[in-house]
This record gives C-alpha cells, structure tokens and sequence, in this order.
C-alpha cells in the first residue's frame, strides 16, 4: 500500500467502521477478480489487478462519502457490485480502492409505475418487492442475484428483453450518481439526463440509486419443450417470440446443452431444448405452434421460481455449462440476426465445434455462439466470416466500455476530471480498444 491508500484506509474505517473497510489479502483478491473466467482469452491474463483495500458501504450516502475521500486521497476506485459481471469491467486494474456496494441494498419506495432502491439490491430483491404490489420490473439479468448497480453498470439485457430492449432504454427513471470530485454528493439525474451513466462500467459516475420503471405483474408460465433437431426448434422460435402478449424469455439450445445441464426431466437428454416464460393466455398458441414443428411439451410450470429457472439458462449461462462439463474446451460470442434461423449450418460452420444459443428478439434473433477455443486470433477471425453472412457479432472478450465511448469521455471530463473512476476501462481519445490485448493502439 502507498502512503495514499494507508492514510485512505484510516479515514474510511473513521467513516465505515473496522468491519467497512479491510486491507486482507483475501479479502482484497477476492474482490479483485469477476466472471472473466468465462472468456479463455481474458482467462490467460488473469490476476489483472489487485485492489489495495476494499470499502463496504451501506447507503448511498456512504457510497458519496467513501468515494470523497478516495479522490481527496488520489486513490482509484473501481465500483463493484455482485461481481458477476463476465469481462473484467470491475478488476481494479490499477489497484487502489474496490467500492463494494453489495451491502447498501434495500428497497426504499414502491410507488405506481417505479420502484426505488439501493445500488447493492439483488435483482430478485426487486422483483419480489414490485411483485407483492402487484407489479413487476421490465427485465432482469440471467443472472437474477447481481446487483441493480452492477446489472445497470456493465450489463445490458436479459428476462423481458424481448419487449423492452436493454437497459439503457427507457428502464431507468431516475439515478443518484456520485462524481469523483473530492467534495463528493449524491446528484440526482431523471430521464435522458441518467442514461449516460448506463452501461459505461462506472467511469462516468457510481450509481448510487435507481429508479426503475414498472409495469402490471402478468401471470406468467415457465414452458420447457424439447425437439427431434435443433433446425426444428428454430423453425418456430421467432413465431413464439412474436405472440401477444410478448413472451419474457424465450431460449433455445442444440442437444449438446441438455447433456451438459443436470438431470431435469423437462430437458430430455440428446433432443433440442426450447424454454420459455409466456403470459398464461399464450400457452396454448405456443404449444400449437410447437406441436406443428413436431415438437413436444415436456412440461409447463407455475410460479416465480420456475421463471427463475428458465432465466438462469439463458444468454451467458449455457456456456458456462457447456465450460462446467469440459472445461478449457469452449469460447463464445455474441451474435444477432435473421441468419441464425436461415443459415444456421453455414454460422455453425465459422468455427470447429460450432453451436448457437438463441434468443427470440423483436425484429432479430439474438444468441451466444460457442465454438472449439484454440487461439484469441481464431476467435477473431470468426468475425469477417459472420458479416459475410448476415451476422452481426459483438466481441466479449474485452473489458474496455464500448457504448457511447465518446459521450463518456466528454462527460468524463467534468465528472471524473482526475480519471480515477475504473481507471483502465475508459480508451482514451483518439484511441480504439483491442479487445482482449489490455491496452489500446
């Protein structure tokens, strides 16, 4: 530790108590690190960084004041929620300070049409607080225990996508945001005024508290089927999507995946699997639907568990499935378009061992595409082969922020004029991140 992070340390434990601060070794290394596992390029580079002390705030006024005191002492912070975020956004590159947000959870209103909450609130904490006034939030991440802060931070979509897009479009009302300037607040931003801080991993600003639109809860049901072939599960995946009301989720996957995942009698083994969260009146379309492709119903489920369930098998989640099975073995990308359904053999073909997860979207198809990893330059050259078909992709295996990267650095002029917010993650102007390499050119 330098004399900065020492002399912080003593401030936040004045601030936060012995138990809100701690400079352990363990501690710090777990803090340290997030779900880049899942991606073989970022994995090889592993430790990226390691914090110097970790704070554990409870409020959002404890959020602003830590990060004051950080900035006074000249000292990084990198914002961290659950730590379930999958490419290295909250590694403390340059060490300093880890803002652990995880304790300042709770919901503070539940009014007609929002809900309000702490950063560090699981996602399924707000669900089944706007569920008990008999509403429900627009989407939530596959990964349903991560924080409101981190899902708002580094993620983009998931459960209720299909309707409402990502995050950063229309999902927050309003944000309580902390700017690294030694005199730290909470700033309160509504509307378009809160969308910059969305999806830019916290170089912006921390998101200290949300506002999150909500809509009347629907009686949903979880569907499980499963299909001779995959090409007979995508014949009717965008039909499905497309019923009224729209469905929340709707995934589909080769029989790979069902030999990977644990026994559940809904997912037969060695058959294509589709899932879906469909509005109780659309079961019986879908199921039409189903049918007409030679497909069976395994089984339909009620409740908000099996919702749940459902979820924690979309986008990322089956390859980290496919990776508990044969570790070492598998990378992935994000793909998009209607070439997924038309000419899945030839995407199937880009790379050894190719296999689509696919999601219905409004307007396209989305998915993760996982192949056989053998080289960072084989995964990049994938990408050519996929525009040549009609496949859009996005590369996963960086953690640069890649929304909005000129509007950040802006704005992050005002709001972090010391660049001591996620310092690493931010490219600098002029320059274009490469992905996976930890630097730019």
């Amino acid at each position: 530790m330098t004399d900065n992070t020492d002399a912080l340390a003593a401030e936040l434990r004045e601030l936060l108590g012995d138990r809100g601060v701690t400079t352990e070794l363990r501690a710090r290394e777990k803090a340290s690190l997030d779900g880049a596992y899942l991606s073989p390029i970022l994995m090889a580079q592993l430790p990226l960084g390691l914090a110097d002390l970790v704070a554990f705030p409870t409020s959002a006024e404890q959020i602003a004041a830590v990060v004051g005191a950080a900035v006074r002492h000249h000292v990084a912070i990198t914002p961290r929620g659950k730590g379930t975020g999958n490419y290295g956004q909250g590694i403390p590159m340059q060490g300093g300070l880890v803002l652990d947000m995880s304790k300042a959870r709770g919901v503070i209103e539940v009014g007609d049409g929002f809900i309000t909450v702490e950063a560090g609130t699981p996602m399924v904490m707000i669900e089944q607080a706007a569920n008990a006034a008999g509403q429900q939030i627009l989407m939530y991440p596959s990964t349903a225990q991560s924080s409101i802060g981190g899902f708002l931070s580094g993620g983009s979509g998931g459960t209720g996508s299909i309707k409402h897009g990502s995050n950063h479009t229309g999902f927050v009302t309003a944000l309580d945001v902390v700017h690294a300037v030694p005199d730290a607040r909470l700033i309160h931003v509504e509307g378009e005024a809160a969308e910059p801080y969305v999806h830019t991993y916290g170089t912006l600003g921390i998101i200290a508290r949300a506002t999150l639109q909500l809509e009347p809860l629907q009686n949903w049901r979880g569907l499980y089927a499963s299909f001779d072939t995959f090409d007979d599960a995508l014949s009717v995946i965008r039909e499905i999507g497309d019923l009224e009301p729209t469905p929340r989720l709707v995934s589909a996957d080769l029989p790979v995946l069902a030999n990977a995942l644990p026994d559940d009698a809904a997912i037969p083994k060695d058959r294509a699997s589709l899932r879906a969260i469909l509005d109780e009146t659309t079961v019986e379309a879908a199921s039409a639907l189903i049918f007409g492709a030679g497909g069976r119903i395994e089984d339909v489920r009620e409740g908000p568990q099996a919702s749940m369930k459902i979820s924690m098998l979309s986008y990322n989640h089956p390859i980290e499935w496919l990776q508990k099975s044969d570790p070492g073995k598998y990378f992935h990308i994000e793909v998009a378009g209607d070439a997924l359904v038309e000419r899945i053999d030839e995407v199937h073909a880009v790379y050894n061992g190719g296999m689509l997860h696919i999601e219905a979207q409004h307007g396209r198809p989305i998915g993760m595409l996982a192949g056989i990893y053998e080289s960072p330059e084989q995964v990049y050259a994938g990408f050519a082969a996929l525009d040549a078909l009609g496949v859009g992709s996005h590369n996963p295996h960086h953690w640069e922020v890649d929304h909005e990267v000129e509007r950040t650095r802006r704005l992050a002029v005002h709001t972090d004029p010391d660049g001591l917010l996620n310092p690493g993650k931010l490219p600098a102007e002029g320059q274009v991140a490469v992905a996976g390499a930890g630097k730019v050119t």
